[in-house]
């Protein structure tokens, strides 16, 4: 989930069959002001019966604005608005879930010691905003019975590759070594150990300061593979790379270091938080290997991505994972009908939670095929997932497109399958 269209989220060169995932996260420095008294939360769909448990999630995402805020430079009583409306939303249609995106680029959406207040809410990075969003997002959340998972990308720094455009307080211009130029946008290099504990305690700032129901990474590690680019990282391998055969090696260990490492300190910081990472669908097509799926995707997380998501389920590193199954029923390169018992038959006697990523932007896009718009190709895709009990749960990329509902697909999910309320997603 990165970029700058509307579809800033899905990355250009994601597959030879889809326009791919979402975008990520942001954080930030210094005290914000107290926000004012939160309203009496919105009443959503409830019909009678015992309330039903599992995540009914969506991804609130801020780089580049994408869901919010709507524009940067809004006063902070109208970012304020903006965001409880979406919390608001959330309710209305039955979820329990909101995971926010606070460290888009490198940066904050609370006042961090770090990193600098993200250009997303102010147009300029490092600019206070006047109040704390992530602070407010955990009471407002809290407030309406919904869990709050604090979103962040570790690696990406910027959407360009110009560091003189961070300030000059940025940790990336004060260490340039860790910078990476790779496809038109600035990474932080994930092989230098100084940069895996930065990252960390960039993002731990925030679970120790905010009582986050989880902390979530999405589908951004080694970035996408851009045609004819290569990701600069040989001089850190050749010092940090002995004893592994092949640079790839190397680099999914270097992500698994990180997944490892981050769950040990959510624990210990915030035993109740919940740590969940949501990759694109496709582990390895069975053309690969094997092990794999049935598809044909252009791009394999384990290969491409160096994220070794299927052992993060195995091992019960992560406390849940979200694949973003973002195509329709029958779609000959990459069927959910295919890739959801797949899924499942992963998750099956692991103690990580399955949920599944539902690409709800794409219903009513006329840039999308005929499946999409048929307003109940989401219901189907829930109606599916009741037959694996290893699903437990559903989230919706992204807030944005939960309001609009374009062509009624999230009120059909509504009330096809939430009319009884849902209670919190964990255990």
């Amino acid at each position: 989930m990165g970029g700058v269209s509307r579809r800033a989220f899905a990355v250009a060169a994601l597959s030879a069959f889809t326009t791919a995932p979402r975008a990520s996260a942001a954080p930030g420095p210094s005290a914000a002001p107290a926000p004012p008294a939160a309203p009496a939360p919105v009443a959503g769909p409830r019909a009678g019966g015992a309330a039903t448990a599992g995540m009914r999630g969506m991804w609130l995402a801020t780089v580049t604005g994408r869901d919010w805020p709507s524009r940067a430079g809004l006063r902070a009583a109208e970012q304020r608005a903006e965001l409880i409306g979406h919390l608001d939303t959330a309710v209305r249609h039955g979820l329990n879930t909101v995971i926010f995106q606070v460290r888009p680029t490198a940066d904050a959406l609370w006042p961090s010691p770090h990193e600098p207040w993200s250009e997303y809410l102010t147009g300029s990075q490092g600019r206070h905003p006047g109040w704390d969003p992530l602070g407010t997002a955990v009471e407002e959340a809290h407030a309406r019975g919904l869990e709050l998972h604090a979103w962040f990308n570790p690696y990406r720094v910027a959407t360009h590759d110009v560091p003189s455009r961070l300030v000059p307080s940025h940790p990336a211009r004060r260490h340039p070594e860790w910078v990476v130029p790779y496809g038109g946008k600035l990474y932080y290099d994930p092989g230098l150990p100084e940069v895996r504990a930065f990252v960390q305690d960039a993002m731990m700032d925030a679970v120790e300061k905010y009582a986050v129901d989880g902390v979530h990474f999405d589908d951004y590690f080694y970035p996408y593979p851009v045609a004819g680019r290569s990701f600069d990282d040989a001089g850190t391998y050749g010092t940090y790379g002995g004893g592994f055969a092949a640079k790839a090696a190397w680099r999914r260990n270097n992500i698994d270091l990180l997944v490892r490492e981050t769950a040990e300190r959510v624990k210990k910081i915030r035993p109740a938080a919940r740590f969940g990472i949501s990759p694109f669908g496709v582990w390895r097509n069975a053309a690969t290997d094997a092990e794999g799926s049935d598809t044909k995707a252009g791009v394999q997380t384990y290969d491409d991505l160096h994220a070794d998501t299927r052992k993060w389920v195995r091992e019960g590193w992560i406390d849940y994972i979200v694949p973003q199954l973002y195509w329709n029923i029958g779609l000959p390169a990459a069927d959910y009908a295919k890739l959801l018992p797949w899924w499942a038959e992963v998750a099956e006697g692991s103690r990580t939670e399955l949920y599944v990523g539902e690409a709800l932007y794409k219903a009513g896009d006329p840039a999308q095929g005929d499946a999409w718009q048929d307003p109940a190709e989401l219901s189907r895709h829930l109606t599916l997932a009741r037959e694996h009990p290893e699903v437990r749960g559903h989230v919706y990329f992204s807030a944005k497109d939960v309001a609009e509902d374009r062509i009624g697909a999230m009120a059909r999910v509504s009330a096809d399958h939430y009319a009884r309320p849902a209670r919190a997603s964990r255990r």
